[in-house]
This record gives C-alpha cells, sequence and structure tokens, in this order.
C-alpha cells in the first residue's frame, strides 16, 4: 500500500505582497491528509520527499514569529499533532494543519505558528539549490527579496507526487 493518496489534489492560494511579506506570484499549496502517518510518521515524510528529490531536511515545528525564505522554497509535511498556522504574512489566511498535511511554500511565502499541539512536529525539505535563508518582514528585507525570488528555479519534482505532481503544473513563471 502506498503511503500517498493519489486521488487529493491541493488547495491552492495565491497571496499578494503586503509591502513587508513579498509572497509569490506562484500558489501555495496545501495537502490535506495526503500522507499515511500511522507508522513512523517522521521518517515516512523524509523518505517521500527524498524519494522526489527534496532534502536538506529538519524534524521540528513552525516559528512562532512571522518569516519567508527568499531564496528557495520550501515543503512542511506534517508528522505529528495539529497547528494554526498564518500563511501570506498579516493579510494572508491562517490554517489549520494536522498529521498528514502537505503544505508547499513558494520562496517568499510568510509563515508563522499561532497556535499548536504539544506533540506538533513537521517535517521541512528543500529542493536542490542555495541553502535556507531566513527573513523576517521588513522594508529592507522586503526590497532584497524582490530581487532574490524571481530568481529562485521551479522545482523538476512536486515534494508529495513527484515529476507529474501538480506542483509541476501549477508553478509557472
Amino acid at each position: 500500500m502506498s503511503v500517498v493518496r493519489t486521488d487529493i489534489e491541493p488547495l491552492t492560494i495565491v497571496f499578494q505582497d503586503d509591502g513587508l511579506v513579498p509572497n509569490n506570484p506562484m500558489p501555495f499549496l496545501v495537502y490535506k491528509a495526503i500522507v499515511d502517518v500511522s507508522k513512523n510518521p517522521e521518517a515516512t515524510i523524509e523518505q517521500l520527499f527524498g524519494k522526489n528529490g527534496w532534502g536538506a531536511m529538519w524534524r521540528d515545528g513552525v516559528y512562532d514569529f512571522a518569516h519567508y525564505h527568499a531564496t528557495v522554497h520550501e515543503v512542511l509535511g506534517v508528522a505529528r499533532g495539529r497547528a494554526r498556522v498564518q500563511f501570506g504574512g498579516d493579510h494572508g489566511r491562517a490554517l489549520e494543519i494536522a498529521a498528514g498535511d502537505v503544505a508547499i511554500l513558494p520562496a517568499g511565502t510568510g509563515h508563522q505558528c499561532l497556535s499548536a499541539s504539544d506533540d506538533f512536529c513537521v517535517v521541512g525539505a528543500y529542493p536542490p539549490g542555495p541553502p535556507m535563508d531566513l527573513q523576517r518582514p521588513t522594508p529592507e528585507n522586503h526590497a532584497m527579496a524582490l530581487k532574490t525570488i524571481p530568481l529562485v528555479a521551479i522545482p523538476a519534482t512536486d515534494p508529495v507526487m513527484g515529476k507529474d505532481g501538480p506542483l509541476v503544473r501549477l508553478w509557472k513563471r
């Protein structure tokens, strides 16, 4: 049996630049209940992301302050628990994410954990390319990010569905 449900299309949201958080014209993607995390949840997600070419993985939560990455895209696979995360900056959208969900953030997408269960754990990963950077929403960081975000390569694979996944269809310049 596969650890991924292939009958699910991701929720897609395009967040507007709010003057401090640049966001991205490519859609933020959320797969709800896509990964079977009933056995070895962190390892299951790491194997899935790795198989689809996303690496530089880590296990933790989501920072409780607003931030974004201006030089790299990011995927967050929820291994355990649940959280309410503000995506897209102050003018974005707060979403409940839970074990088995995967959120894919194009470079520049703001995110901040608003609340989380005690057991909340995500596996983060990145497509091949530069290392992760961490930017806070300031006018100076925003100005720099507007120059770097368009240079971030579109990944060759969707971290969940691989080379034929929705990300490959939906992320265009």
